[in-house]
């Protein structure tokens, strides 16, 4: 797989202190982490992939260290990659890794 171990180990950390229950899933050609069936967060190289709301999208991509994901060569909707400058911080892990949550829980009750 090509993705950051040392990301992993992080975000690993960072989702036992969450109350949900989080499973790793292989795919994009990294690893997601899913609750409850829906991708939330995962280590893509060394690029943090996130999945948002459609309503936070653009406030979301005007953040430093933010991206859209492209991975078919075309922006995907709903998801982003945040930069490793991004991500340094614990506390900016866990704003990214509730973000992906958040989206979770809405296609969740969508469904």
């Amino acid at each position: 797989m090509d993705y950051n171990e040392d990301l992993t180990r992080r975000i690993r950390t960072a989702l036992k202190i969450f109350p949900e229950i989080f499973e790793e899933k292989k795919m994009f050609g990294g690893l997601a982490f899913l609750y409850k069936g829906k991708m939330t967060v995962g280590p893509i190289k060394a690029r943090l992939m996130v999945r948002v709301r459609d309503a936070k999208m653009a406030s979301e991509l005007a953040k430093p260290f933010v991206e859209p994901m492209d991975f078919t060569g075309r922006p995907m909707k709903e998801f982003i990659y945040v930069l490793p400058e991004g991500y340094q911080s614990e506390e900016q892990l866990h704003y990214w890794i509730t973000l992906g949550l958040e989206h979770a829980k809405q296609k969740l009750n969508e469904s």
